[in-house]
């Protein structure tokens, strides 16, 4: 069985790699499953429960309409609409984007909205540093230079908890090359896969390998501002209402050490859920030779990776440096976007590189933009909080803003409409009580990339759910995983709120 399991093929990195960088915002289905006819009704259950919501707000808000200070027909309308847009991004059978939009366009429709609140968006700056980050990715992916850098560290490996930490690592790096959750663990599964051929033998390690990629995918992600979408999507909330964005500069200084320190205390975990003792004792040696002919990467670096590592290098100290030199970061990626696909210098052709933006992901962040604007404007999220933390401590607000962010992904599996629901509510909840709303949010943003628990709570776990190539984990793994991973993400993000942050400057006070 072994011997089948190692002459097995590896997608190639031209076939692997080309897999869409989307955040794709539609849910994920089982492959080769046709829905039955009768059997789903889950949306259904979904808009019942959030219909008897908004029936128990009508019951109790009335009285409360009009007030200096309280809820107006504008808030209590947004409200509403922000409760349906909350069940829409629940269910397993509405595209997220969809919901987004025509949430966008009821409040408009209601008069909460101007027109222009709902197109403005789209002309921002984040959208375009998003549009430009995927042309570079294109271009980058397309050298075959992160699958380099993977072998390299990897390579170097002697024991499995070596191994474990020089992946962990290239993945943190990888946050900064590929501005995209699902996009990363497209890019790293044929990695994944000849490592499972050359350690055939040691299925439990492949095994923990098999849920190491995804976990340290997830949490690596916080490490830059393209990270995920729902970075973005809390960087224009707090632009609407606080009249403050996180630029690059910024959340790559608060973001990479926490991303460092999760990924790797996550990668323990791993080890010790997944792994015996014997295992973890065992030398291993890594075959580099073998690596770099499975994923097709040459012994020595190409001219246009060179080009390519040179262009990265290059952005990423311009985005780094932004208060020196005043360019904008969106402007600096469209530059270095012009110079990847450009005839004499590029690396990928403008119209390939084009096809892996997620649109879908840029018209969900416009939305979700004026649903914060409504929020805010009309009253509604200041309601909220006022009504259910008035009077509650600080160090209470924090750490239920934190465990909710951590709880989220098990109601709703979109990132981006996580931060959505989530920081439209932070950032009155901060002001109310006194706290750094930025902070605040850049906490929850932190803890909600936790979403390990079940197959379905994210497109890079799912991915590695479905292999069939060679063995993965199943559900109860992920249990196992959450049952502790879970926790620590709540202490860390409280530890890194209270004692690291603000060394960095992201004072809670």
């Amino acid at each position: 069985m072994d011997a089948e399991r190692e002459t097995e093929p590896v997608p190639t990195r031209d076939a692997a790699t080309r897999v869409r960088t989307d955040y794709a915002t539609r849910p994920m289905r089982a492959a080769g499953l046709a829905p039955e006819p009768q059997s789903g009704n889950g949306w259904a259950i979904v808009f019942t429960l959030v219909a008897l919501g908004v029936l128990g707000v009508l019951a109790v808000v009335p009285g409360t309409l009009g007030g200096p200070g309280e809820l107006g027909w504008h808030g209590l309308l947004t409200f509403l609409v922000f409760a349906v847009a909350v069940g829409g991004w629940m269910s397993s059978r509405l595209d997220d984007t969809f919901v987004a939009v025509a949430a966008a366009v009821l409040l408009v429709l209601f008069g909460v909205l101007d027109s222009e609140d709902v197109f403005e968006p789209l002309g921002e700056d984040q959208i375009w540093l998003l549009i430009a980050a995927f042309i570079l990715a294109a271009g980058i992916n397309a050298t075959g230079l992160p699958a380099r850098l993977s072998v390299a560290l990897v390579a170097r490996a002697r024991r499995p908890r070596g191994l474990f930490h020089l992946i962990t690592a290239s993945l943190v790096i990888t946050a900064l090359l590929v501005p995209s959750t699902s996009g990363r663990a497209a890019l790293v599964l044929p990695f994944y896969l000849t490592l499972a051929a050359a350690f055939a033998a040691r299925e439990r390690l492949v095994r923990a390998l098999a849920v190491l990629f995804p976990t340290v995918v997830l949490l690596s992600a916080v490490a830059s501002l393209v990270g995920a979408g729902a970075h973005l999507v809390t960087s224009e909330i707090l632009a609407s209402t606080v009249d403050v964005r996180i630029g690059f500069a910024q959340w790559l200084w608060w973001g990479l050490p926490f991303a460092v320190a999760s990924s790797h205390l996550a990668a323990e975990l791993v080890l010790a859920l997944f792994t015996r003792h014997a295992d973890r004792r065992a030398p291993l040696r890594v075959d580099a030779e073998a690596l770099r002919s499975q994923l097709e990467v040459p012994e020595r670096m190409r001219r246009d990776e060179i080009r390519a590592a040179a262009l990265l290098g290059v952005v990423v100290l311009l985005w780094s440096t932004e208060p020196l030199h005043g360019l904008s970061p969106a402007l600096v990626a469209l530059g270095g976007a012009v110079l990847i696909t450009s005839p004499r210098l590029g690396t990928v052709r403008f119209g390939e590189a084009l096809s892996e933006i997620p649109w879908s992901l840029l018209l969900f962040m416009a939305a979700t933009g004026a649903l914060g604007t409504g929020l805010t404007e009309s009253g509604a999220a200041q309601w909220a909080v006022t009504s259910f933390l008035s009077g509650a401590p600080r160090s209470t607000v924090l750490l239920t803003v934190v465990v909710l962010s951590v709880a989220a992904h098990l109601v709703v599996q979109s990132r981006s409409a996580r931060s959505s629901v989530l920081i439209p509510l932070v950032v009155p909840a901060a002001l109310a009580v006194g706290m750094n709303p930025v902070a605040l949010a850049f906490a929850s943003t932190a803890a909600a990339g936790f979403c390990h628990t079940l197959p379905s709570s994210a497109k890079p776990v799912a991915m590695f759910a479905r292999i069939e190539q060679a063995p993965t984990f199943a559900p109860r793994d992920l249990l196992k995983l959450s049952a502790l991973l879970g926790p620590v993400m709540v202490v860390l993000v409280l530890l890194f709120t209270r004692f690291v942050w603000p060394t960095l400057g992201l004072d809670l006070d």
